[in-house]
């Protein structure tokens, strides 16, 4: 059955339409961005094919063309649509945190982190530079390491955040394994950062952990 054939308060434009996009399903929101199915699916079964494939969203959206191929039906075009439409995403949430306080909204930081390093297979050292009224100058993936351990260079965290003229900094990383806690050596980085960042009168006002959709703030949890 096709989705037309559907009830109409069942039909996933209809219903965004009625009730906001907040009420629709992951693959409901996903067919509205495909839009169509293939032969004997519907674009929510395609949907739904997808998020079985990958996991989840976030799992979709760290796919590559050759991954996203694999789905009949889908292939460069539609991947490159996902990916803008994920970059815009991306910029949006950027474009906030240089507009206001950032730690005002801590779900717009988390939701910016999670986009920007969640999905990612390897570890990455992350850094968001703000000025005196903390709000975002710059945002750099300063260090890149393996699946279970980055070098981070306390020296090259300073002299960015100097060249930036930040007042205070937000560190996170990924953990790909998918536990969002943080190691011994998680927290003796962030005492060895926030100490020569005070330095030079830098202040490391939180650090998070994003593993997949969850976040870990050790401001949160009375870390810093």
């Amino acid at each position: 059955m096709s989705i037309s054939d559907w009830p109409e308060n069942e039909r996933p434009r209809e219903k965004l339409l009625l009730q906001g996009a907040a009420a629709l399903s992951d693959a409901e929101l996903l067919a509205l961005f495909f839009r169509t199915g293939v032969p004997g699916k519907s674009a929510v079964d395609l949907a739904r094919d997808c998020l079985l494939r990958f996991g989840n969203l976030t799992g979709l959206f760290a796919a590559t063309l050759t991954q996203f191929s694999e789905i009949k039906g889908l292939g460069p075009a539609k991947y490159t649509q996902l990916q803008a439409v994920m970059e815009m995403t991306k910029r949006a949430l950027g474009e906030e945190l240089t507009q206001r306080h950032a730690l005002s909204s801590p779900k717009s930081v988390k939701d910016y982190l999670r986009l920007q390093i969640g999905a990612k297979p390897y570890e990455v050292f992350f850094v968001l530079f703000l000025d005196a009224q903390n709000h975002l100058i710059a945002a750099q993936e300063l260090f890149r390491g393996t699946l279970t351990q980055t070098s981070v260079y306390p020296r090259e965290v300073v002299k960015q955040a100097l060249s930036f003229n930040a007042a205070s900094v937000v560190f996170a990383h990924n953990h790909p394994s998918g536990v969002a806690e943080p190691s011994r050596a998680d927290e003796l980085l962030t005492q060895s950062l926030a100490t020569a960042l005070n330095l030079v009168d830098i202040r490391t006002l939180d650090h998070f952990i994003v593993a997949g959709n969850v976040v870990y703030s050790f401001s949160e949890h009375g870390k810093m």
